[in-house]
């Protein structure tokens, strides 16, 4: 899914929250934590059962709400009747920010280097270093894995550029083969451990361009700039 497009799924799943019976029928699903039928939902609250229907479908198709057909009545085959919608809530988080921050990324990121630096006794920083470096490999050779050979140097460009923007860096081509990141997905946490995560960032994105395969010598730098991510990827 492309960048604006995951986001704007992303919005409208908290936006059709923006209604009151949408909330109560959330909080009663979350309550139940367990299929429920229109019906029972109708009960519930009650409001109509084609009320309910309405509203549930409506979280249903922002992908906040979960939905299966049973039939309830124990019976099968000819004469057992339709099978009954069920809802319940979606397993899937929904979350939106603007402009878009990945803190669950920075918190997956400083979670494996703490655990790494228990285990060997190592310095949190360099087990950091080493854990972001990793992962960015990972899902720059998973990139790579999905979107096949690359068979051009701009089509190899074009894939950190896509991978970039995935991930919420903003990434806008410059003179000279330069990727400016406009967004720092990481913004509040670098503002106040400007080293640690400025570092983790920095790692991460090496290992991303390790992981994504040969990109014409890209290269991740610090270089940082009000406004901008504090790294930069240039041309080795």
């Amino acid at each position: 899914m492309e960048p604006a497009e995951d986001l704007e799924r992303r919005i409208s799943g908290i936006a059709a929250l923006d209604q009151p019976l949408r909330r109560e029928l959330y909080r009663l699903l979350s309550e139940r934590d367990t299929w429920l039928t229109r019906d029972e939902a109708s009960e519930a609250l009650g409001v109509p059962r084609s009320v309910a229907a309405f509203h549930l479908d409506k979280l249903a198709e922002a992908g906040v709400v979960d939905v299966t057909f049973q039939r309830r009545t124990g019976r099968t085959g000819p004469g057992a009747g339709r099978p009954a919608k069920l809802y319940r809530r979606g397993t899937r988080e929904v979350s939106a920010s603007v402009p878009e921050r990945r803190y669950d990324l920075a918190g997956s990121l400083l979670a494996a280097g703490i655990v790494e630096a228990e285990r060997t006794g190592a310095p949190v920083a360099e087990c950091l270093s080493g854990s972001a470096r990793a992962a960015g490999r990972v899902i720059g050779r998973e990139a790579a894995d999905a979107t096949g050979q690359f068979t051009t140097a701009e089509a190899r460009r074009r894939a950190v550029l896509d991978l970039l923007g995935h991930h919420g860096y903003e990434p806008t081509a410059g003179a000279g083969g330069e990727i400016t990141l406009v967004n720092c997905p990481f913004h509040r946490l670098a503002e106040e451990h400007r080293t640690l995560v400025c570092g983790m960032n920095l790692d991460f994105l090496a290992g991303l361009l390790e992981g994504i395969g040969p990109t014409d010598r890209l290269d991740a730098r610090l270089s940082p700039e009000p406004g901008f991510c504090c790294v930069r990827i240039t041309t080795a």
